[in-house]
């Protein structure tokens, strides 16, 4: 145990607790650094460059599997939900 909390940082070598200082507002804002606005857009702009955006065919090709996907999982759950509403009649009635 005393292994563990010494690579954890809670005990020094003879076992003492060691104390920790928490760190001050002023240290806390500094490494906090703050970008102007032109800057930030910069950037974005840079790491919008990297992305590899999909082309044209690619986008109506994904855009068409999501609608079959959406169209036959939507039949899917009507066909249950009509099922389950007609058993669910059926038990009640008899």
């Amino acid at each position: 145990m005393k292994r563990m909390m010494q690579r954890q940082g809670q005990v020094d070598r003879e076992g003492q607790p060691v104390r920790r200082e928490p760190p001050t507002r002023a240290a806390q804002r500094q490494t906090k650094e703050r970008v102007k606005a032109g800057e930030f857009v910069r950037q974005v702009r840079a790491e919008l460059r990297k992305v590899a955006w999909p082309t044209r065919r690619e986008v109506i090709h994904y855009s068409t599997i999501v609608l079959i996907a959406l169209l036959l999982l939507t039949a899917l759950i009507f066909a249950l939900d009509l099922v389950f509403g007609k058993g669910v009649i059926w038990l009640f009635e008899t």
